[in-house]
């Protein structure tokens, strides 16, 4: 069931613009309304610990006191910082065109409630990094990495820049979640126009070159003519090449295989491509 809507996901980090403006690319060309949240993490231990210790009477109460006024001004800073990375986010997306913005301030985990507002979006939109991560390259978000095991979406990973992305590279193994992100392509407004690399990483076979064929002719029958192509090679090594030297400026790729720990970790391929890539990455599961 499609609900028309995309799911945005901002913070304090280096990242929150570029993912505001890569929905607002989505949403341009599917007409989606633009959910933002920002979600308040439950508060750290130290914060909330007993610092009275064995106080007399009458100042222990006077501290507790002030503890209790420090507690509520606390509250309000970061409900007035998130409504202030709301309103920021809600401007640059709107800058960018006639779109439809709803902004939406959480408290408490953010995996736990993106995945209990998952069904009401048709595609989640995060950045690579967030505010804890800083700019390591081998440092991935922790939130990106529990999201993408969590969610059933396609899951639209934003790096740090942002430019209109005009060529598309599809990692294609044969596997359920490529047919699957073939068919989406197919059908989504979002690839309209954008020109379509298909490219399986490793060994020729026959039975890799029939399944190429028949992607290849599902994007015909979705009005894109495709590029096939089969490059020797590790895949994060094949992929990370071809989208630099390449030109392609975005990938599309399966989050997993069917591994019985999928629920426990991103692919190797997965994570090595998202620390890695300098372009936007779309997981499909």
């Amino acid at each position: 069931m499609t609900t028309n809507t995309l799911i945005a996901l901002v913070d304090g980090s280096a990242y929150s613009e570029s993912v505001c403006h890569h929905a607002a690319w989505i949403a341009g060309r599917t007409g989606f309304t633009v959910k933002v949240y920002h979600v308040m993490g439950r508060r750290s231990a130290p914060e909330n610990q007993d610092l009275s210790g064995a106080i007399r009477l009458g100042a222990r109460s006077r501290l507790l006191e002030q503890l209790s006024e420090l507690d509520a001004e606390r509250a309000k800073l970061a409900h007035d910082h998130g409504r202030a990375i709301l309103e920021d986010a809600k401007a640059i997306i709107a800058g960018d065109g006639a779109i439809s913005v709803q902004t939406r301030l959480r408290q408490g985990d953010l995996v736990e409630t993106i995945t209990a507002k998952e069904d009401t979006g048709d595609m989640i939109v995060i950045g690579k990094r967030g505010e804890a991560a800083g700019m390591a390259m081998e440092h991935l978000g922790s939130n990106l990495e529990r999201i993408v095991r969590a969610s059933h979406r396609p899951v639209f990973v934003a790096n740090r820049a942002f430019t209109v992305p005009q060529k598309v590279l599809v990692a294609f193994d044969g596997g359920a979640s490529s047919l699957k992100a073939v068919d989406y392509i197919a059908r989504s407004p979002v690839f309209a126009g954008l020109q379509i690399t298909l490219v399986f990483a490793g060994a020729a076979t026959p039975e890799i070159d029939a399944a190429l064929a028949n992607a290849a002719a599902t994007l015909r029958a979705g009005g894109f003519e495709a590029e096939t192509r089969t490059a020797p090679g590790e895949p994060e090594k094949v992929l990370a090449q071809m989208t630099g030297a390449d030109g392609h400026d975005l990938l599309v790729m399966g989050a997993y295989g069917h591994s019985r720990v999928r629920s426990l970790l991103i692919g190797s391929t997965t994570t090595e491509m998202l620390r890695s890539c300098k372009v936007p990455v779309v997981l499909m599961r």
